[in-house]
């Protein structure tokens, strides 16, 4: 039976993950409204999609920590705190950078999940182990999307 340190280790790991999903679609949505020049549509509608289904997982995450009886995050301040995603505010980037920030942002996401899913598996929390499966498919499928735009 797992102990109170591997929950607690779980619960930390969901509400950073909710931390950084937050970061992430704030940032997507972000350059879903700044993007420019002859992509334009493509990656408005691209980076609108990707928004949706990172929103989509926070509350879907955030059900997961109060399941294991602990609070979420409660405000920014804690999203900033716990997020390893970093913000960015520039509204001036170029679409390229964009999507590459996104791309390796996405990435991160893909090692966080693991250990998500890692911590999962020592705490015995099999819908969360097993849901973890199919959020890394999303960013990773995410990355693929933008990596073959930068080529």
């Amino acid at each position: 039976m797992p102990g109170d340190n591997a929950k607690a280790a779980l619960v930390d790991s969901l509400n950073g993950l909710l931390a950084d999903l937050f970061t992430l679609y704030v940032k997507t949505k972000n350059f879903h409204w700044h993007v420019r020049g002859p992509q334009f549509h493509d990656l408005h509608l691209l980076f609108d999609t990707h928004a949706t289904e990172i929103f989509a997982l926070t509350d879907i995450v955030a059900e997961r920590v109060r399941k294991n009886g602990a609070p979420t995050l409660s405000g920014i301040g804690a999203i900033a705190q716990h997020a390893r995603i970093k913000d960015q505010p520039s509204v001036d980037l170029a679409p390229e950078a964009m999507i590459a920030e996104l791309r390796d942002d996405n990435a991160t996401l893909v090692t966080v999940l693991r250990e998500v899913k890692a911590a999962a598996g020592e705490a015995g929390d099999n819908a969360t182990d097993g849901a973890a499966d199919d959020w890394t498919d999303q960013a990773e499928q995410r990355v693929w999307f933008l990596t073959q735009l930068l080529k």
